[in-house]
């Protein structure tokens, strides 16, 4: 059994955990050991996520199975017509437990609880990543190609992926 939470401030230790056990698993053969710590101190020192949290507002969710937290999503509002889901992440034991699907349809239902007009998510997916077939399957589309610098000479290379969603009335998938 799945639940979703709001994160708080507080979270953010239980948020850089969880991602030290998925990081790994993910990126490992994507990037190489450099870039793959680079992007991690970006992204996910308690001190980082903070600023997410406070100074860019991101919205963070816990998920968990059985009560146990086992992943997160990060959803950035950008504008009237978009938001970003920036991190979709749960433990590799949890894959193929249906938690990525409930995931991402909490995190969709969240932002028609508070949109009323129709809107769209963009997701951005490194075209290495597995995953990218997963996000087609619920229902993303890829809308195009990024090679994003991120610093120290490291680019995030990746798959735009968009979902169009109709607002409150609108049923997932």
């Amino acid at each position: 059994m799945f639940s979703f939470r709001p994160a708080d401030i507080n979270d953010r230790f239980l948020i850089n955990s969880l991602a030290s056990k998925i990081w790994h698993e993910t990126y490992g053969n994507i990037l190489s050991e450099e870039q793959s710590r680079y992007m991690f101190d970006r992204m996910y020192a308690p001190d980082n996520i903070l600023k997410q949290m406070t100074e860019l507002h991101h919205r963070y969710f816990i998920v968990s199975a059985d009560g146990i937290p086992s992943g997160y999503l990060s959803v950035e509002q950008r504008d009237d017509n978009t938001c970003i889901f920036q991190k979709v992440y749960a433990l590799p034991c949890t894959h193929g437990t249906g938690i990525g699907r409930y995931l991402i349809e909490q995190g969709v239902a969240w932002l028609k609880s508070i949109r009323l007009a129709p809107f769209t998510i963009l997701l951005y997916v490194n075209r290495e990543n597995p995953a990218v077939g997963f996000y087609k399957h619920i229902g993303f589309q890829q809308a195009g190609e990024r090679d994003y610098a991120i610093g120290n000479g490291y680019y995030m290379n990746d798959y735009v992926m968009t979902m169009d969603v109709e607002g409150r009335n609108d049923y997932f998938i």
